[in-house]
């Protein structure tokens, strides 16, 4: 990026919330379900038919307010934002604009140098999903199973300066709304959706510049790329003498490029007016203290605990945060075997890797948290040798055997009896007379040496400490 310009970078994020059914209706929410299926008049904008608010989802938002440290206001309105889309049945989508549920929030960011950032966060609001226009072909199809599905939406203020912070923001968040319990926001089901409003100006300044808009970029990494192409061409056409237009454009990943969609359409054209059938929202200050009571453990406070509790470095515990599922395996794993180093070295450097290398999450693991803090107890109890350890959980990955039974079916018991290590010790030392004799003379890297040939002869069973100490005392008797 050229050094006389910075990006002033906002962010406008959907979140499908995780209730069982719609907005303001009964329907189900279900990914994936036969086109047209979940439905009925109130999602498909039938006259006369008249929306019931979702307390649940009510809840869930004012979940994810306080976990993003909003205001919860005790009235909010819900408005009529009126735009014509095919897949939008009404002609209109229930959201709210003016007095929204929470305001004035913020998100604290680790940035790449090891400092802290906080990201403002100006509103989450309520409303409701349109449904989807698939298109194949010269034709298009319309599937209104997800019209009505909640969502929240949540705008941040613009205080995002680089494509990798707005990355890393985003991560953050969608941690956020996992532990809070209240979207699984996974990008690829398209419960996690995220508009990018970026301008730029010379670098000292406080103006904006001439904002445009990305539309639904759908992964974290096409949200840094979009950015990094976006922020370039806005500097190029500025250095050029032109003027950067406001307007809507569309990333394309094969590409790595921004296009122009439509000229931005400003708040009015919308036509925003308090929705007649809806009463304003009123939460009363009791409930959202309620709330806020059971809150769940939120990522910084599970880091901080997992330091704390468990004696893991900053590296280890940011790995188990970041990955919601990855810190309740490793939880569930030393609550069968308390040994949280050992489980946590086997799980981040073994495990993870193997399940990554077959496509594998941790949630469809075969190795189950109880199997790997069994594995950890056998090579902690000296039944088998940490060797042994790497071909016993790759075995567990493919079978999903449990580990007792991997190291019974294939003899895999660590050698611990020392006559039997010593008859071993004394055919490779017949083996080796010039080797014995620099040995004995006091070339001490020959240990190294006779320990792998021992290695070799067991199969990686030998207890490598006692196998030292077996050669050490033959070698005075040579």
């Amino acid at each position: 990026m050229n050094e006389k310009y910075e990006a002033v970078i906002g962010l406008e994020i959907h979140v499908q919330m995780d209730t069982k059914t719609k907005m303001f209706c009964g329907c189900k929410v279900e990914f994936g379900a036969e086109p047209n299926t979940n439905v009925c008049p109130v999602c498909l904008g039938m006259p006369g038919a008249l929306p019931v608010l979702n307390k649940k989802a009510v809840e869930y938002a004012i979940r994810a307010s306080l976990a993003l440290n909003c205001e919860v206001h005790e009235e909010s309105v819900f408005e009529r934002k009126n735009y014509f889309y095919p897949d939008l049945p009404k002609g209109y989508q229930i959201s709210q604009y003016e007095k929204p549920l929470a305001t004035n929030g913020w998100v604290e960011i680790d940035l790449p140098d090891g400092s802290k950032k906080r990201i403002r966060i100006r509103r989450l609001h309520i409303e409701e999903d349109a449904g989807k226009t698939i298109h194949k072909g010269d034709k298009s199809y319309v599937d209104l199973n997800r019209a009505g599905t909640p969502l929240m939406e949540i705008v941040t203020e613009p205080d995002i300066r680089t494509p990798e912070e707005a990355r890393i923001f985003l991560e953050k968040l969608r941690n956020i709304m996992r532990y809070a319990g209240v979207s699984k926001a996974d990008m690829e089901k398209g419960q996690l959706r995220c508009d990018i409003n970026v301008s730029i100006r010379p670098k000292g300044s406080d103006k904006f510049g001439t904002r445009v808009e990305i539309k639904n970029v759908n992964s974290f990494r096409f949200i840094q790329k979009a950015l990094e192409y976006e922020i370039e061409r806005q500097i190029k056409v500025v250095e050029e003498g032109g003027e950067v237009v406001q307007e809507t454009r569309t990333f394309d990943p094969q590409t790595g490029k921004t296009y122009t969609m439509r000229t931005k359409e400003e708040a009015e054209d919308y036509r925003y007016f308090p929705d007649p059938d809806l009463l304003p929202l009123k939460v009363s200050r009791e409930w959202i203290e309620e709330i806020r009571k059971n809150m769940p453990e939120l990522p910084d406070q599970r880091f901080k605990r997992l330091i704390e509790q468990y004696g893991l470095s900053e590296y280890e515990a940011g790995i188990l945060v970041n990955h919601k599922e990855v810190g309740d395996f490793f939880e569930e794993a030393v609550k069968h075997y308390n040994e949280p180093k050992g489980i946590v070295n086997w799980l981040i450097n073994d495990l993870l890797g193997l399940l990554r290398e077959k496509g594998i999450t941790i949630e469809e693991s075969p190795v189950k948290p109880q199997q790997l803090a069994e594995l950890v107890k056998l090579i902690k109890e000296k039944v088998i040798s940490t060797k042994i350890g790497k071909e016993v959980i790759k075995e567990m990955v493919d079978t999903g055997k449990s580990p007792s039974q991997i190291v019974e079916e294939k003899g895999l018991k660590q050698i611990t009896d020392e006559n039997a290590i010593k008859e071993i010790v004394k055919k490779i030392f017949e083996k080796h007379p010039k080797e014995v004799e620099r040995l004995k003379n006091g070339e001490e890297k020959l240990i190294g040496f006779f320990v792998g040939q021992v290695m070799r002869e067991t199969r990686g069973k030998a207890n490598p400490q006692v196998v030292n100490k077996v050669i050490r005392e033959l070698v005075k008797e040579v």
